[in-house]
């Protein structure tokens, strides 16, 4: 099986390799668009800031490219948020898999970035096999995606918000889940098994 890692201006490249090798897959990391649309699956991550990473994408002239691929798709953390529509963050154009706005946490009382562990709940689909409702998974985010008819499974942090997303051969997940203990791992197996 082929697994391709979206190269761009993201950072956790590293440690998401690590786990795939882990689950005995060396993935390959390229921003070459044949090579994109040759693999099996392909793994969009982020962490970073949504206006450089989409000029990033523009830049290597690859929003068409994986906007339409047929092959299963994971995005990551801000991998997930640029699946959408729009973000708040610098006012920024997504890739518009999603029709959806990513929002700001606004709070006077939690502390923002989210960030830590924090339990995933009504979790729908096969990338959730054998990942138990209350389950925890590791967050960084200040920005978040509303709940929808796509999400997939949940978080609360003042309010609930969208932890996974899927829409045909797309999926997506805020938390990361290379660093999300035995959960994270499992979940990356479901995808590996999509």
């Amino acid at each position: 099986m082929k697994i391709a890692i979206v190269k761009y201006n993201a950072g956790n490249v590293q440690s998401l390799t690590f786990a795939l090798n882990r689950l005995g897959v060396d993935p390959i990391l390229t921003d070459d668009k044949d090579q994109l649309q040759s693999c099996d699956k392909i793994i969009f991550p982020g962490q970073g800031e949504a206006s450089s990473a989409m000029n990033s994408l523009k830049a290597n002239g690859l929003v068409e490219v994986l906007k339409n691929l047929s092959q299963p798709f994971l995005g990551v953390c801000l991998g997930m948020q640029l699946m959408c529509d729009f973000s708040e963050e610098n006012d920024t154009e997504c890739l518009g898999i999603l029709p959806l706005n990513v929002r700001k946490f606004q709070s006077e009382t939690l502390k923002i970035p989210h960030m830590g562990w924090n339990t995933i709940s009504e979790l729908r689909g096969n990338l959730f096999n054998g990942i138990k409702d209350q389950d925890y998974m590791y967050f960084v985010h200040s920005y978040f995606v509303p709940t929808s008819e796509y999400t997939v499974a949940k978080c609360n942090y003042g309010h609930p918000f969208s932890t996974a997303l899927n829409y045909r051969n797309y999926y997506a997940i805020q938390p990361h889940p290379e660093k999300s203990a035995d959960a994270g791992m499992q979940f990356l197996e479901n995808f590996l098994n999509v």
